[in-house]
């Protein structure tokens, strides 16, 4: 049976660093705030006219095409997961493609926030199980930090969102190795938790000086109704995908979450009894980089020897939607 697997990562973060310090400057908050509800120190803002969405992930494409050791036009289908893209239309997915010369192939954008990258991982899989394609190029990329209200009325999600790409190519395998399984759900229940209103093109104007007024541009969260949620939500679908394969927590070799938050991550490991090599955060020096988060972490952790061939790896996300999903694989 073919079975579609990872084979190649690749990450690129901005240069610009900016530490707790330097956010306590914009609003009224300070470094051991930030650190105790988030477990954040610092995060990666963009440099405008310097670094794009697609330019960041054109180069994290470029790392994880080179380490999958193919070359660029083998590459027969793209997946873009992003909320930020450079253009309100068309998505950035043709953007990568010219950007790669990969002109004629298909490009799919989805708009899934936090857990975009596991649904677009989850679609490869399907496309790829079904014999359409051979080998995807899987993105997550994100610009967050241009659409943060850097004010006291903006603090509690300002501290948290920053910018970033991941990029994994997912290729047909007849081995052991591979993709297991995917599990995606949703609640619309609760959309108005965790979003950016505007531009909405159900308003009479998408863009007016009454609309950036009310704030609608800038992105809200209740962040007690997301961690409340999360914890559970987090729990649910990585046991859910450990019972469809017949495993139990203890033999993970590693879980990749989302990075929302350390105090999520943390009591996710609690409850499932993993220690501390068995959980990858880099939410410390990341922050949160939304469907970027998971591929950059994967990255991160093969190239420190953290994530090795034959490794069952976990990954899981909960987010905007809410929307939630989790990935178990032998890589």
């Amino acid at each position: 049976m073919i079975k579609s697997k990872i084979t190649g990562l690749g990450r690129y973060l901005p240069e610009r660093v900016v530490t707790n310090n330097e956010i306590s400057t914009m609003m009224d908050t300070n470094h051991g705030w930030i650190v105790e509800r988030t477990g954040i120190e610092e995060r990666r803002w963009f440099t405008p006219g310097k670094e794009t969405v697609n330019s960041m992930a054109a180069e994290a494409s470029k790392m994880a095409i080179k380490d999958a050791g193919i070359s660029t036009e083998e590459i027969d289908f793209i997946i873009f997961a992003t909320i930020t893209p450079d253009y309100f239309l068309p998505g950035n997915g043709v953007l990568l493609q010219r950007e790669l010369g990969l002109q004629g192939i298909g490009a799919l954008d989805v708009r899934n926030a936090c857990s975009g990258f596991i649904y677009a991982l989850s679609i490869a899989d399907q496309f790829i199980k079904t014999g359409m394609y051979g080998s995807i190029l899987v993105v997550g990329a994100e610009i967050q930090s241009s659409a943060l209200d850097k004010s006291d009325r903006g603090r509690s999600s300002a501290v948290i969102f920053a910018d970033g790409a991941g990029a994994a190519i997912v290729q047909a395998s007849n081995g052991e190795e591979g993709i297991l399984s995917t599990h995606l759900h949703a609640d619309g229940d609760y959309a108005e938790e965790l979003y950016v209103r505007d531009p909405g093109s159900s308003r009479k104007t998408r863009i007016s000086e009454e609309l950036i007024e009310e704030g609608g541009f800038n992105l809200f969260m209740n962040g007690n109704a997301v961690f409340k949620h999360a914890i559970v939500k987090f729990h649910e679908v990585i046991m859910e995908a450990l019972d469809a394969n017949g495993y139990k927590p203890e033999q993970l070799d590693l879980l990749i979450p989302h990075q929302a938050n350390l105090r999520i991550s943390q009591f996710i490991q609690e409850r499932l009894k993993l220690p501390d090599h068995k959980v990858y955060n880099n939410i410390m020096k990341l922050g949160n980089t939304t469907a970027a988060t998971i591929p950059i972490a994967m990255s991160e952790a093969k190239d420190s020897g953290r994530l090795s061939s034959g490794n069952l790896v976990c990954l899981a996300a909960f987010g905007s939607g809410f929307a939630w999903g989790s990935a178990l694989l032998r890589f």
